[in-house]
């Protein structure tokens, strides 16, 4: 069996999705379905099938096996995504591998030095150079074994710790250049290392890997306070959440995220045994990061540092956060205090206790509007209106968006009336036809025939030769589904059988397989059977029809021997 097949045979699609979207079971059966990671989306749209091994979006189209979804998913090449794979599931590699192309050996290449870079930063911290780094995670209160969980480390201020280790180990020029750690020289050749005299944070991706690094200043005249990697082809800021990989079990278990700014909000809280915080590296919020915190819980607390920059940034975080359809509460911590700081002075208990009061995003805004706007005139008062107006009507739902627009209107003293208008004519404006499943649009027969063909190994065995010799067969809608089936035969997979379809026909192949989930009876093979025999009898209908044309021309022609013999074919198939 070549690799790739043997490797899709060995892991189960369900369980790999689901590592990265929330999967509820459809029925009894092997079909899963969740909101699709690859849009955004209200009404799930997107299945993955246990026992024919792909999945496929009805939303936005997208589809495949168990190593399409990685490499999509993770931005990984089709070696990188097959490795990894491999690697989570104790399969072996190949010893040679034709698979491995250009880009995924650059991009693996990259990995392995991060990970080289972290063992040095490692070490350097536990040396005598790392003193300063370790002083300050002591005044911050960070333990030993939290440093080392989280992998801190320290940057040497020579400028050469990782230059003359990559040069040592045979790193080309275009790999140094590529991994963002190293910086090359503008005179006198060589390169030098991008991050000098600062502790260092890794950075993984949501499979783990190390794909970057965040540098602390130590120093007061060091700028700027936080340096991190830049883009390279293994990181992408806007793809990357801090601490995802380690907190999305804690996310699905407790149903709830927390978003904070900073790298030590998300280490401090973690230490305190609070496991579902995670921040964005070093940039403003963006919808891929989003969509990645909503694959594993649709529920976020949003706490930002009290200052007037985390405010704003949170304000803004909101709006991306509603459009993206996260339910989102705010909490702002007392006494100006950060997440790291709370937790050290209150604990996690504490923390916990806070957490739960944490105010819905709405009630959050009307403070930031109050504060804004002059409450004691008429004018100040419907301003607060309008700018709260824009985040309620991004409420899902009708009657809840309707209650919280009345209950806004009270806390602002606005009549509620005039609230209602507004929020009725804004309503009017934001409708979408929610996306729906197509049905494939066959005759009923096809349909029952050709869903009991890919559900049913018997139905297969005792349909598909009498389909092959079935003179219809080119004139039924399903046609190129039924002719790829009859080729396939024993061999029968449905990535067998995908892959001899056009895109329009495997749209209509996923619609089948997902049939029942979509509202539709099983299907048996005595039901197959009677539709086959339908099509059968037609078929002898048809030929009879075209004989009796034949022998009436032989008729006008007065080719009486030509009519004769036609006429015995007619009653040879009339007995049979």
């Amino acid at each position: 069996m070549d690799f790739v097949e043997q490797l899709k045979t060995n892991v189960d699609i369900v369980r790999v999705v689901g590592e990265y979207v929330r999967l509820r079971r459809a029925g009894s059966g092997p079909r899963w379905t969740g909101l699709c990671p690859f849009h955004t989306e209200k009404t799930a749209s997107f299945s993955v099938h246990g026992v024919h091994q792909f999945y496929k979006c009805f939303g936005c189209g997208v589809g495949g096996d168990v190593i399409q979804f990685v490499m999509e998913i993770e931005s990984l090449s089709f070696w990188e995504a097959l490795k990894l794979l491999a690697e989570r599931n104790g399969i072996p590699l190949p010893q040679r591998s034709g698979y491995a192309d250009a880009e995924g050996k650059l991009r693996e290449g990259l990995v392995q030095m991060h990970e080289t870079a972290l063992r040095l930063y490692r070490a350097a911290l536990d040396s005598s150079a790392g003193a300063q780094a370790r002083a300050y995670l002591e005044r911050r209160g960070v333990s030993a074994e939290i440093a080392q969980e989280f992998g801190l480390g320290f940057a040497e201020r020579s400028g050469q710790l990782l230059a003359r280790r990559f040069a040592q180990d045979g790193c080309s020029e275009e790999m140094m250049e590529a991994s963002g750690l190293v910086l090359k020289r503008s005179e006198g050749g060589g390169f030098f290392d991008r991050f000098r005299g600062r502790l260092m944070f890794p950075i993984h991706g949501e499979s783990g890997k190390i794909i970057g690094f965040a540098g602390r200043a130590l120093a007061a005249e060091d700028e700027p306070k936080y340096l991190n990697s830049p883009e390279t082809p293994v990181y992408r800021k806007s793809q990357v959440l801090y601490n995802l990989h380690r907190a999305r079990q804690t996310i699905r278990k407790s149903d709830s995220a927390i978003l904070v700014e900073g790298y030590m909000d998300v280490i401090g809280l973690h230490a305190a045994g609070v496991g579902q915080a995670v921040a964005s590296c070093g940039t403003a919020l963006t919808n891929g990061q989003v969509r990645m915190l909503r694959r594993h819980s649709e529920n976020l607390v949003v706490n930002f540092d009290p200052d007037a920059a985390g405010s704003n940034a949170a304000e803004r975080s909101i709006q991306m956060l509603l459009e993206e359809g996260m339910h989102i509460r705010v909490l702002e911590l007392e006494e100006g205090l950060d997440p790291d700081e709370y937790v050290k002075r209150h604990g996690g208990d504490g923390y916990r206790a806070r957490l739960e009061k944490a105010e819905r995003y709405f009630h959050w805004l009307a403070d930031r509007a109050r504060k804004r706007h002059d409450m004691h005139s008429a004018e100040g008062r419907v301003a607060g209106l309008k700018f709260l107006l824009p985040a309620i009507q991004r409420i899902p739902d009708k009657l809840e968006r309707a209650a919280v627009a009345s209950d806004v209107a009270g806390y602002l003293g606005v009549d509620r009336g005039l609230v209602l208008d507004e929020f009725r004519k804004a309503a009017s404006e934001r409708r979408s036809a929610p996306l729906r499943q197509p049905k494939a649009e066959l005759p009923a027969g096809e349909r029952i025939l050709l869903r009991c063909l890919l559900e049913s190994e018997a139905a297969r065995r005792e349909i598909l030769p009498r389909l092959a010799s079935l003179a219809s067969l080119d004139r039924l809608a399903s046609r190129n589904l039924l002719r790829a089936l009859v080729a396939v035969g024993e061999r029968f997979s449905y990535a067998a059988l995908e892959a001899r379809l056009e895109e329009s026909e495997k749209t209509l192949l996923a619609s089948l397989v997902f049939a029942d989930e979509m509202g539709e009876e099983t299907v048996t093979v005595e039901q197959a059977l009677a539709c086959l025999g339908e099509l059968e009898v037609a078929d002898r209908e048809s030929e009879r029809s075209a004989l009796k044309l034949r022998i009436r021309a032989a008729e006008r022609g007065g080719d009486l021997p030509e009519a004769l013999r036609l006429n015995q074919e007619l009653m040879r198939m009339d007995r049979g």
